[in-house]
């Protein structure tokens, strides 16, 4: 932890949340790897919380137990590649997890209850972005009472085994308890995902004490119920057969990853790839993504040698913990500047090794890590305009950032062709990093459009001048050299003066507005409504629902349904 800047507007807080950690840390998890299987078993410690007031009782869990977890995955995806399936479960009898802490709920401010829930979807879609992309397969193995997000948990993983020792259920009883909703996906994943029936969906999220036994499964609650005497055999049976059908190498060497280094200051965080800067008083912040310094190796023995140091995965890990940092710890400052610094044929040539080898175990998961962390900054509740300046070098993957805006500024300087900033696109923006409504930032910037995605294509390559890109569609508006300063200036201004709640809503459907998905449901529908239901006096006013749990006093509505 670090007490270098103030955190904006969350008093209850006196230092920064940082989400670096390792293994050596962890206080909640243990990671054990046997083979092609890892082990990922909780056992969370009471006194363990990120915040002081509330202990986390009946493995129940917090932003630090998630933050561990979000580690871990990143540990076994990088550092274990011989791991085929992954097994999450408990060290506790009869008590996989309860769920989020209800007391720290309670007690946190409403932007942190959002963040937590916000963190904890990302790192549920993790685990099944990892299913669909990088061969790891994910087994829950429920040894005991399963409810809210310990089942939101086993929700996001392929497969679900409950043990039949005739007390064990899977319940999400939020509504009933608490007065909220599954938050973190888990209505949106028994519909989307399991195929919950609606109405069998409608008792089980109303029922306080869940469904247990052959009822989960016939259900489609859990894949499979055991009896205790043979869950463990068959939990390493289910393991082993999802393991048999992945395509990770069992005899490669993991890349470590090291601690991300990150230097604190009252005008904001740098990195050796990364900066931001803070601007309170304009209530924004401006990234500075860089560019390569040199060339990058293209070799695939050459790139598994720089490890953690290849530019791609050591600059998504930096702008991932960017992102992270600026949304739990600076939520005043509601508009991110997005600029780039350094060479497009050095960015270029990154993306062609990228293609070349996008096979292989390594660059395969680094392309996941950066398709993960746009989708973080495009989820994040924050204004993103891009401004492509002298210097910038928006290409192909750090188009992506550009792509991922809401608007993209572009200098037209006309009167200086040596200087005038150029973008260019890569084969890497026509599919590889897929948005969270499974469409490409420039399909969806034209809506499907097939001309017009097939115009950007041809210009794949190319560097790309100002009235190139506005005539392609690339960009928003390209002033010129003498309007560019009053333009830029005006329209953050103005953008500053609106209403934050307001823009959040709005962005959020410009940016998903073209098919809905399960991630952009969770992300948007589900989180939208439990946003409106935190803010509601039934679950957190004086005598809400969510207030008065575990006090013996019975919760008070307000009747009225609207």
């Amino acid at each position: 932890m670090t007490a270098t800047l103030t955190v904006a507007s969350e008093t209850a807080a006196s230092t920064l949340v940082d989400y670096r950690t390792d293994p050596s840390r962890y206080r909640h998890w243990r990671l054990a790897v046997e083979g092609p299987l890892a082990r990922l078993t909780l056992d969370v410690q009471e006194d363990g919380g990120l915040r002081p007031g509330y202990r986390l009782k009946l493995n129940s869990y917090d932003l630090g137990v998630d933050m561990e977890l979000h580690d871990a995955l990143q540990r076994i995806r990088f550092e274990h590649p011989q791991v085929r399936t992954v097994i999450l479960t408990s060290a506790r009898e009869r008590m996989f997890c309860s769920g989020a802490n209800i007391f720290m709920l309670g007690l946190s401010s409403h932007a942190w209850k959002v963040n937590f829930c916000k963190f904890t979807n990302e790192t549920r879609n993790g685990i099944e972005d990892s299913s669909a992309h990088s061969g790891l397969k994910f087994i829950a193995a429920c040894n005991g009472v399963t409810a809210g997000g310990g089942y939101e948990l086993a929700l996001a993983c392929d497969e679900i085994i409950l043990v039949d020792d005739r007390s064990s259920a899977v319940s999400l009883p939020e509504v009933p308890l608490l007065g909220v909703l599954p938050g973190t996906g888990g209505l949106t994943r028994l519909t989307d995902k399991r195929k919950v029936r609606r109405d069998l969906a409608d008792i089980f999220c109303t029922t306080t004490e869940g469904i247990r036994g052959q009822r989960a499964k016939e259900w489609r609650l859990v894949d499979d119920v055991v009896k205790p005497q043979q869950f463990a055999a068959r939990v390493t049976e289910r393991a082993l057969a999802l393991a048999a059908g992945s395509d990770r190498p069992a005899d490669a060497k993991g890349v470590a990853l090291p601690r991300i280094e990150r230097e604190d200051g009252a005008e904001g965080y740098r990195y050796r790839h990364v900066d931001v800067r803070l601007d309170g008083k304009a209530r924004q912040a401006v990234f500075t993504v860089r560019a390569p310094d040199g060339a990058e190796p293209d070799d695939i023995d050459g790139i598994v040698a720089r490890g953690a140091d290849w530019w791609p995965l050591a600059m998504a890990c930096e702008l991932d913990d960017a992102i992270l940092m600026l949304r739990t710890n600076h939520l005043e400052l509601g508009t991110w500047v997005l600029k780039t610094a350094g060479s497009i044929d050095h960015v270029l040539a990154v993306d062609a090794a990228l293609v070349r080898h996008a096979d292989h175990w390594f660059v395969r998961e680094t392309i996941g890590m950066l398709r993960r962390t746009l989708a973080r900054l495009e989820t994040s509740s924050r204004t993103l305009f891009a401004l492509v300046e002298p210097g910038s070098c928006f290409a192909g993957t750090l188009f992506e950032l550009a792509g991922a805006s809401d608007r993209i500024y572009m200098l037209d300087a006309q009167d200086a062709p040596d200087t005038a900033p150029k973008i260019a696109l890569s084969a890497l923006n026509f599919g590889t990093y897929p948005r969270i409504d499974g469409h490409t930032r420039l399909g969806a910037r034209f809506y499907g459009d097939a001309a017009l995605v097939g115009a950007a294509h041809a210009a794949v390559g190319r560097s790309l001048s100002a009235a190139e890109a506005l005539t392609l569609g690339l960009i928003t508006a390209a002033p010129d050299d003498i309007d560019w300063a009053d333009e830029i200036r005006i329209a953050l201004e103005e953008r500053a003066s609106l209403s934050p709640d307001a823009l959040t809503g709005m962005e959020a459907n410009l940016r998903f507005g073209l098919q809905e998905t399960m991630d952009t449901r969770i992300f948007g529908r589900l989180s939208a409504w439990q946003n409106w239901i935190f803010n509601r006096p039934n679950a957190v006013g004086e005598f809400g629902a969510l207030k008065v749990y575990g006090t013996g006093h019975k919760a008070q509505f307000n009747r009225e349904r609207v």
